[in-house]
């Protein structure tokens, strides 16, 4: 992407999960006299910590990070409180005369910090809602893959919410639209793209590193404190990891399942942000 010289200007790195932005970012932000804006759609809620995959105070190494542990888990975030808590941040680390650094692998966030009129207009349709409330992720995914495949593509077909969304954006539109996007910012766009054998590594020693860290127990803390339809919404590391608590699969089975999902996820994060190219 290019600048665009009479727009404030941010820096965003971008890629897919594992692919080491967060400490790219801070090593930047040191750099830089940089401050962060994490574009995450899960690092919002508190108590989400080693699923996924948040930085430490230690990690962070004293850089400011904005958009993080704001949200409580029972109640679904969205993008324009967002898009709201962005803007803030970004109006802090400017008065300070620092550089705004955004860093995440939430495409929809980063595009919603970066662009003027970057989401269609489409009102709730109660009615379809309520249709598709009680189908699978599988079946939800099946409509919107026959409604939009394009959409479908970059999707988390896991995600009930946001399956449900595209679908009743493609009921209302046909698809869900390439609209014309109108930069808020002079963006400088940072990919991190890993070659796909050393991503599959580094997923690999993730998992590993979140179950050492305590993936387990969080899981089970984070399933008491909401409902069971919110917890399926909280992603896979979650959905996963109850499915070994509950005895449903070994510890064997939760690593590879947790590997493949993210692969997969980071395969769709690619997807997503080669239109930055």
């Amino acid at each position: 992407m290019q600048r665009h010289n009479t727009l404030p200007r941010v820096i965003v790195i971008a890629g897919p999960t594992a692919s080491g932005k967060s400490a790219y970012a801070v090593r930047l932000a040191k750099k830089i006299h940089g401050e962060i804006i994490s574009a995450d759609s899960r690092q919002v809620y508190k108590g989400l910590n080693i699923g996924t995959a948040k930085l430490s105070k230690k990690e962070m190494r004293g850089v400011a990070h904005y958009c993080i542990n704001i949200a409580s888990p029972r109640r679904m975030f969205t993008v324009h409180q967002f898009q709201v808590c962005a803007k803030r941040a970004m109006e802090t680390i400017t008065k300070k005369g620092k550089t705004p650094i955004i860093v995440g692998g939430t495409g929809f966030y980063i595009d919603a910090v970066l662009y003027k009129n970057s989401f269609p207009n489409v009102p709730p349709n109660l009615k379809l809602r309520i249709s598709l409330g009680s189908r699978t992720a599988k079946s939800l995914f099946s409509i919107l893959k026959k409604l939009d495949p394009a959409r479908a593509r970059t999707i988390d077909p896991k995600n009930p919410r946001r399956l449900i969304r595209a679908i009743e954006i493609a009921h209302a539109l046909g698809r869900v639209p390439k609209i014309k996007k109108i930069p808020r910012y002079g963006a400088k766009i940072i990919l991190l793209s890993p070659k796909p054998a050393i991503l599959k590594k580094r997923i690999a020693r993730r998992t590993n590193a979140c179950l050492r860290r305590g993936l387990v127990a969080e899981t089970k803390k984070v399933s008491k404190l909401v409902s069971k339809k919110r917890f399926q919404e909280l992603g896979f590391e979650y959905t996963t990891t109850l499915r070994y608590i509950e005895r449903k699969i070994s510890k064997q089975e939760l690593i590879e399942k947790l590997n493949t999902e993210t692969w997969r996820y980071a395969k769709r994060q690619t997807a997503w942000f080669k239109k930055y190219l």
